[in-house]
């Protein structure tokens, strides 16, 4: 069974992505813990709590992490994807949740229960980075019990909120740089690369709607988010970003990965938050700014597809 402690800034997709590890049945959820991102940390720990409520897990500790970033502050949230409330004006549709937040922030219950399991646990970060950083930092025992990180973010070949940079790499740069470049825990990182070519169409979605109430609840938090998308894809549909990477976390190998030397790019420019991967075959030096991680590449996208589907119905 996955130990798991989902990391996240609801947001669409996070929503989905909570759905799916909340019903995959070789799941541990040990806990979910929140960060600011897609909307403030208000927000995102609101919704964590309500989508929980709406899967039946009162049983998941929610803890509240980082307001900010580690150093400086992020211009923009991304309401104009997600909505105001980051579920698409929404979030009050979703039932309330009886048990709240833990009276543990976000890193001190991540690090309790790292510490605590009988088995390695796979953090799963799928907003920015910033309580991850935070975690390793100020607790490095707990390395030794972590299986993998699963991160959500950053772009291969160029970024969705700038040029270069992914929203979630983007928030917060020296975050994303201590986790993906500093820090030597196995990662496994799945960039919008590989996400975009996961994204769900128009039809998926409706017969998701229709296939019970769990999809009856979900498919209409999309409606701003699926608005959004259409103008990107050219057609109706979405990308449920984080829920594939959430796949890999519960499913190790749905993702076909490589390993790729990476750094994060955190001086001030058009390339600030940027993902720079060095991909040629032989390099002559290896550079001390760059670390190898797994990189997600490829996948079955019919078979990701009908997984989620499964698993969400």
């Amino acid at each position: 069974m996955s130990r798991l402690i989902i990391d996240t800034d609801p947001g669409v997709d996070d929503a989905f992505a909570l759905a799916l590890a909340a019903r995959s049945p070789e799941v541990d959820l040990l806990a979910v813990t929140t960060v600011f991102g897609n909307v403030g940390l208000e927000h995102t720990t609101r919704n964590a709590l309500r989508v929980l409520a709406l899967l039946g897990r009162e049983d998941v500790p929610v803890g509240v992490g980082a307001a900010r970033p580690l150093v400086h502050a992020t211009p923009l949230e991304a309401t104009a994807v997600h909505g105001d409330d980051g579920l698409s004006g929404r979030s009050a549709l979703l039932p309330e949740r009886s048990r709240g937040v833990e009276p543990e922030d976000a890193v001190a219950l991540m690090a309790r229960l790292i510490t605590e399991s009988p088995e390695p646990v796979t953090l799963v970060p799928i907003g920015p980075l910033t309580n991850i950083a935070a975690l390793l930092a100020a607790h490095p025992g707990v390395k030794s019990n972590i299986d993998r990180v699963v991160i959500m973010g950053g772009g291969l070949t160029g970024g969705n909120v700038t040029a270069a940079a992914e929203f979630n790499l983007w928030c917060d740069p020296e975050a994303a740089h201590r986790v993906l470049v500093t820090e030597d825990v196995p990662t496994v990182l799945v960039p919008t690369d590989l996400t975009y070519q996961c994204a769900v169409d128009g039809d998926w979605l409706n017969r998701l709607a229709a296939s019970g109430p769990l999809g009856a609840a979900l498919e209409p938090l999309t409606e701003v988010y699926r608005a959004h998308y259409r103008q990107i894809l050219g057609y109706d549909g979405t990308v449920i970003h984080d829920a594939v990477a959430v796949a890999e976390a519960i499913r190790p190998g749905i993702l076909r990965t490589t390993p790729i030397p990476v750094h994060v790019d955190t001086a001030f420019g058009p390339r600030r938050g940027g993902l720079l991967a060095d991909r040629r075959l032989i390099a002559p030096l290896a550079d001390p700014g760059f670390r190898t991680v797994e990189v997600a590449v490829e996948t079955d996208v019919e078979a990701l597809r009908a997984f989620l589907f499964d698993r969400l119905t």
